[in-house]
């Protein structure tokens, strides 16, 4: 008998996007039978071009991992059931931490931020995250990529008028607090806890969460506890594995293993 009976998807989008990057995977997933949800973080349900206008936005700014996960477990909490968690990027990371509290009927992380404990080693991290945790800077201003931090941390192997177009309708003020979380203990997995069916996708072209990365995630969950834990890797696939051309393939690959499990 499959494990995951949920019809109930919720979408949780990572730091620097905005929510309406999930539309077509709505539809994708509507079309199939289930019920979708894309909700926004606190303080940023508001066009993407609204957001940016607001920048230097304190409200933003002031986000917090643990807030964060408590805002989604009480969203989950108000659903009639279960739902399926997907979750990109740091929404990936969120994933992860409302599968340890058993809020879900499994859980989809797609280029996951990692749990506490797993550290990347790769320039290209070091490059893409640099500006983003704004160690040096003033974490009561929020941070908005450049075009250009967005084409090497996102976008990159895009034609130009792609990485512009996606720029303009999806980059955001993001917390500098919440990528700074994700060193401490509010980031923290059990890996050897049972949980729902999980699968951690990465992509061979990513430079701010490198496939090793995601990789080295899933290696940490125990293999001894009798939950389903899968890894796949797609090549080609950037950070904005979301919205690349390739998505519907991405999308296909998800629901099926949703039906299998």
């Amino acid at each position: 008998m499959k494990s995951i009976q949920s019809k109930t998807v919720l979408f949780i989008t990572g730091c620097f996007v905005h929510n309406s990057s999930w539309d077509p995977w709505k539809v994708y997933f509507e079309n199939k039978g289930y019920t979708v949800f894309a909700p926004a973080w606190p303080f940023k349900d508001a066009p993407a071009q609204v957001l940016r206008s607001r920048q230097p936005d304190a409200a933003i700014a002031s986000i917090r991992l643990a807030q964060l996960t408590a805002y989604f477990e009480d969203f989950i909490k108000d659903l009639p059931e279960k739902p399926i968690l997907i979750g990109h990027s740091m929404g990936g990371l969120l994933t992860q931490l409302l599968l340890q509290r058993n809020l879900a009927a499994a859980g989809v992380a797609i280029h996951s931020v990692p749990p506490l404990g797993i550290i990347p080693l790769s320039f290209s991290f070091f490059k893409a995250t640099w500006g983003p945790l704004g160690l040096f800077t003033d974490a009561k201003k929020s941070f908005l990529m450049s075009f250009e931090q967005w084409q090497y941390a996102f976008t990159n192997g895009m034609p130009l008028d792609e990485q512009r177009k996606a720029y303009e309708l999806f980059t955001i003020p993001e917390s500098k607090l919440i990528s700074r979380d994700g060193l401490t203990s509010a980031a923290k997995v059990d890996f050897k806890k049972p949980h729902a069916p999980l699968l951690l996708l990465a992509g061979d072209t990513d430079h701010i969460m490198p496939a090793a990365v995601n990789y080295a995630n899933f290696k940490k969950y125990s293999q001894q506890n009798g939950s389903v834990t899968t890894y796949k890797v797609f090549a080609g696939r950037n950070h904005f594995v979301t919205g690349q051309r390739t998505w519907p393939e991405d999308a296909a690959y998800i629901a099926d293993w949703i039906d299998q499990n």
